[in-house]
């Protein structure tokens, strides 16, 4: 499994990609492994306020539905619409891409909280 190592993790298979007060929020290459076939993806209306841990959206594969959780706490402020249009983008690249929604976010140090690629890792390491 390849992990960009400037990226950060959740335990709940979401990456963070920070630039300024604005957070890049995607899926892992685990979670899409795992998934399988993607085939739909919901995503949460710009504006909308994300407590971090609370559900922002729905990706549904061949196999299963998953929520997928906000890694922080603030406003959406840009949804990737053309990959809700295509989920299966997700699949090939799930990282940088494919990100599903950008968010404004309140207190940095929820992303400083997440875990970085080693960690990360040897966490999904233990899973299996």
């Amino acid at each position: 499994m390849s992990l960009p190592t400037n990226l950060k993790y959740t335990k709940d298979h979401e990456w963070t990609k920070t630039d300024g007060k604005i957070v890049s929020i995607g899926i892992t290459d685990h979670a899409q492994s795992a998934l399988g076939d993607i085939v739909f993806l919901e995503l949460p209306k710009v504006g909308r306020e994300l407590k971090a841990g609370e559900t922002f959206g729905v990706v549904e594969s061949i196999k299963a539905v998953s929520d997928l959780y906000s890694p922080v706490t603030g406003k959406v402020v840009e949804i990737h619409q053309a990959l809700a249009d295509e989920p299966g983008k997700i699949n090939s690249n799930p990282y940088e891409s494919s990100w599903m929604i950008k968010v404004e976010i309140k207190n940095p140090s929820e992303v400083e909280a997440l875990m970085d690629s080693k960690q990360y890792s040897e966490y999904v390491s233990k899973l299996s």
